[in-house]
Parts: C-alpha cells; structure tokens; sequence
C-alpha cells in the first residue's frame, strides 16, 4: 500500500489552509492545548492508571465502560497531538474509506447512524416488562444460563497517527464442560454483508474481506469465583451486589455504571430466563432509566427501548418486549464537541448480544 499520509493529502478533504487541518502553525486553542500537556505529562484521567492528559475529566469518551477506553485510547505516544486526530472524526469516515477503497468502488464501512424510535410507539415501562420476564421465566422450555457470549459490536478506534474509525466485529466464546473455551472474533458487518470490512489488526487501519478472522483461540482449562467469572445471580439484590464486584467497587452503581456492569456481564455469559427477570428487576429501579419507545436494532430485532442521560452521553438499552432479555446498548453524544470535532448524535458504541 502507498504511502497513508501521502493519499490522504491527495485525498484534501478539507482546504489546505484549514486553521484545524493544515500543516501550519498551532492556532492559539492548540497552543494552549499543548502547553496543558506540557505542564501536566502525567497519565492524566484521575484514578485511572494509563489514562490519557489530553482528555479532561467529565469529557464523554471518559465515560464509556472501560472495556471500550483501550481501544479508543491506546497507550504509546501520549503526548502527541491528539486533538488534531480527534478533530477529523467528521470527515474520517469518508477520507478513509477514499483512500482504503478508491473513488470507484462502494465505501466500504460507515460509522452507524443512531438508533431512532419508532414515531408513534407506545414505550413499555420497565417494571411492567420485568413482570414479563418474570413470567417468562415460569414457561417450560424457557431459555437456561450458559457460560460464554455471542456478540456483534461496533466501536470507534482510534491511534495516535491516523483518524478515528469505526470496527465492527463479532465475537463468540464457547466453554466446554471441562471448563477450556474457545474464542472467535471475525471482522464483519451484517448491515453490509459480503463487503469489506475495516479492521485495526497489526495497529494499521486497513481493509480486510468480510469474515476475516481476528482471532481463533482455544484457551486451557480455567475456573474462578469472582464475578464476571462465576455464575450470576437470579435475585435482583444479590446481583446488583455481583455486578458492584465485577466493576471493583463496593459504592452503588450509578445508572451509566450499572449499564456499563450489565454489558460486562453479558460478554462473559448468556443469561437464562430466571436471570433475564433478576437483571430486568434491577434495571427497572435504576434512577433515570426512561422508556423511549419501539426501536430495530441494528441486526433487525425489534425491541423496547430505554435511555438514559449522564455527562454529555445517552445510553440506550434495547430489550426484547417479551422476554426482558438485552439485545443491544448503544451509546451516543448527546452535545457537539468542537474541540474533539465530534458532533451531537455521533455513536460511539453499540453491542448487540445474541443467544
């Protein structure tokens, strides 16, 4: 492959005297951004080790799970400027898919487009479908607990040297009764299927085929008693104190916290019906957790909606009417960053959980 900064500037996507793109002096927000830096070369994000200096405490990415943070934010070369990386995130999309693609061929990956509610739905209150869930529980045949996740995913990536993109992956992780397991991840997107798919693999952003397997692992036998590891339980009080523990604290979880906690749960297990009603019981006493409405998720699943607010980001969750099972959280800006050059409504990422 050619030369990335040589076709990108072929590319010029923006006017070469730009005051946010160009190769000439910093202008004075970036002065004062980059003697911040030089002040404080520390890690930065406050009770984080490995955070970053140049993201302020309350910015959004900072509150994304945890599990998301490395790959937005991967470690070396943490005093570059990476404002001026984060600021092309608008035209990111469209450079790269020009420089990966080719201006004759269809683009081949998009950030997704936020989730919308259906006009006119009526939104289902939560403590309404944990009643559901509870009575799907009951059923004969109803679904059981089993160790491992089938996931669909999409996150912004970013590095020090190249604009923000978006990958999709899915993942499965199968355990076996000897409790060895194995995990796939694949490149994919099903909004586009058979089309390329853009990866991060080897650090470089590059096109890969659809399908194109990241990792292919079996691990050896492993057991542990500490949440997420351990089974979880089927009562509300006694998982939420399960959840506290798997995210290390013993303070109530917030609301962005719990829906953080519950995503890490259900990358390490697929719930069964008793614990879909423990973790729907929950959910439905979680301050500002507000039904929006009927929504499609992005693998064409219809489900109810729930949002919630906090610090420039809305989380929202997707469940099944019937069931209470999570389908899907996404999370999107709610306000314009300019600095960032991020813009309200942009997602920054989705999962979506499938049995």
């Amino acid at each position: 492959m050619a030369d990335e900064l040589e076709l990108l500037r072929s590319a010029d996507p923006v006017p070469p005297d730009g005051p946010h793109f160009g190769d000439g002096p910093l202008d004075h927000n970036a002065e004062r951004r980059l003697e911040q830096l030089l002040r404080d070369p520390g890690d930065g994000l406050p009770g984080r080790p490995g955070g970053r200096p140049d993201l302020l405490p309350g910015h959004p990415r900072d509150m994304l799970p945890g599990r998301l943070r490395h790959r937005l934010l991967p470690g070396p070369g943490r005093l570059r400027l990476a404002w001026g990386l984060v600021a092309t995130a608008v035209v990111a999309a469209l450079t790269l898919t020009l420089v990966l693609s080719g201006p004759s061929t269809p683009p081949a990956v998009a950030a997704p487009r936020p989730l919308v509610v259906e006009s006119g739905s009526t939104p289902v209150p939560l403590n309404r479908l944990a009643e559901r869930a509870s009575a799907a529980a009951e059923a004969d045949g109803a679904p059981r607990l089993r160790k491992g996740t089938h996931v669909q995913s999409w996150s912004l990536g970013m590095s020090d040297d190249k604009p923000p993109i978006t990958l999709p992956e899915e993942r499965i992780v199968r355990w076996r009764a000897d409790d060895s397991h194995t995990e796939l991840v694949v490149a994919t997107d099903p909004r586009h299927p058979g089309r390329p798919v853009l990866s991060d693999e080897g650090d470089a952003p590059h096109l890969v085929d659809d399908g194109h397997v990241l990792l292919d692992q079996t691990y050896p036998p492993s057991w542990s008693d500490a949440p997420p590891q351990s089974p979880p339980p089927r009562d509300p009080a006694r998982l939420r104190a399960y959840l506290m523990e798997a995210q290390f604290t013993r303070t109530p979880l917030t609301t962005p916290e719990l829906l953080d906690a519950m995503a890490t749960l259900l990358d390490n297990w697929t719930l069964g019906a008793r614990e879909n009603a423990a973790l729907t019981r929950l959910l439905a006493g979680a301050e500002g957790l507000r039904p929006v409405g009927r929504v499609t998720d992005r693998l064409g699943r219809r489900g109810q909606a729930y949002a919630n607010d906090s610090r420039g980001v809305r989380r929202m969750l997707i469940m099944d009417p019937a069931t209470g099972a999570v389908l899907g959280l996404e999370s999107t800006l709610t306000q314009p960053d300019p600095d960032y050059g991020v813009e309200k409504g942009d997602v920054m990422s989705y999962s979506a959980w499938m049995r």
